[in-house]
């Protein structure tokens, strides 16, 4: 799924490692969501959006739309 995820992260300054900390989750698991290799529970979907302060559509491309 095309996602914003490594553009907010870098307007952070962030490593991959440190959004992970901050969401719960691996490195690798970042770095797939970035490279759009795994689409993110709805869940951690919810928990990004809420991280960055944006809506989830803001972050993550509706396919279906």
């Amino acid at each position: 799924m095309k996602n914003t995820l490594r553009d907010l992260r870098a307007s952070r300054g962030w490593t991959q490692e440190q959004l992970g900390q901050a969401l719960g989750v691996s490195r690798q698991a970042v770095n797939a969501l970035e490279t759009e290799k795994h689409d993110p529970s709805l869940d951690l979907a919810y928990r990004i959006a809420v991280l960055f302060d944006r809506p989830v559509e803001a972050i993550f491309d509706n396919p279906h739309a």
